[in-house]
């Protein structure tokens, strides 16, 4: 079944490059599994190096969850941008993918917070281990929370701005 155009009889329209297997999903197109794998080699690179430059105080994992609810807040943020601002294809699907999927699930380490929950039980420090959890399940909720609302009040002020030119 062939899909009607919208655009009238002789218009141009610009159109992406042909893909040859347009149906396929995202993970079985090549050039995006080497976006993701892009953004995640920075991703996880901008961790190491701001994990390595904040101090744990008293061995608490005050990197991780800095790390964690900066990567939440900044996820929501672009999710929210990406979302009011069209259809996820082009450059939308680009930053979606290489930001989003990409570094910033590769800076984000939910894997460490686990870890780290198990060594401060395991180390007896389950009232630490408890606070570690609940500031980054809570506060990633939060932040995540925070960067929508912050995308949206920046899609709302932009319209604004649009409306307000002669």
């Amino acid at each position: 079944m062939k899909e009607s155009s919208t655009a009238p009889p002789g218009a141009q329209t610009q159109t992406a490059p042909p893909d040859r297997h347009p149906h396929r999903p995202l993970h079985l197109h090549g050039r995006f599994v080497l976006l993701v794998a892009a953004g995640g080699i920075l991703g996880a690179l901008s961790r190491y190096g701001f994990g390595m430059a904040l101090p744990a105080p008293n061995a608490w994992p005050l990197p991780t969850l800095l790390i964690n609810l900066s990567g939440a807040l900044a996820l929501g943020w672009l999710l929210e941008v990406l979302a009011r601002s069209g259809p996820d294809a082009g450059l939308r699907r680009i930053a979606r993918l290489g930001i989003g999927s990409g570094f910033l699930g590769a800076y984000t380490t939910y894997s460490t917070l686990a870890l780290d929950s198990v060594h401060l039980f395991g180390a007896g420090r389950g009232m630490d281990a408890m606070w570690y959890l609940v500031a980054s399940l809570l506060g990633g909720v939060v932040a995540t929370t925070l960067g929508i609302w912050l995308g949206a009040l920046q899609h709302r002020s932009a319209r604004q701005g649009q409306k307000a030119q002669p």
